[in-house]
């Protein structure tokens, strides 16, 4: 399935101008939602996440490659958009220097302090179905 676009009004919530959290929601092995604010960034047709191995959201997307996640405009909490899709990728490669680019779009520094054995991983997202509220 082809990506789904973004529309122009949401531009700015998904740029790396604006520190707009995403609150990614998986479903756990017994059925109930799992749902934390997360760093991300978008590419115009992928949004890519990143993680430690290990972590819940980690072994949820792995079980289940399909997520869901709002991003709220921080200035205007009824401004969201809303975006659904299959996980496409997951790799370890290059995933401390995407944490790092995160760390600065979100902290202003690319120094993340990365925990001792932390392998960290990244997650792309194919948004399938996107809409919002302006």
């Amino acid at each position: 399935m082809p990506a789904a676009s973004i529309p122009a009004v949401f531009g700015d919530l998904v740029g790396r101008d604006k520190r707009a959290f995403a609150h990614l929601g998986l479903v756990m092995r017994d059925g109930t939602p799992h749902v934390t604010p997360i760093w991300f960034d978008y590419d115009g047709t992928f949004f890519y996440f990143n993680t430690a191995r290990g972590r819940v959201k980690d072994r949820i997307m792995r079980r289940r490659p399909r997520v869901r996640f709002d991003i709220q405009d921080p200035e205007n909490a009824y401004r969201y958009i809303q975006v659904r899709g299959p996980v496409v990728g997951e790799t370890e490669e290059g995933a401390e220097d995407c944490i790092r680019s995160l760390n600065e779009k979100y902290m202003g520094d690319r120094n993340y302090p990365l925990r001792p054995g932390e392998v960290r991983v990244t997650y792309t997202v194919l948004p399938e179905h996107v809409s919002g509220m302006a």
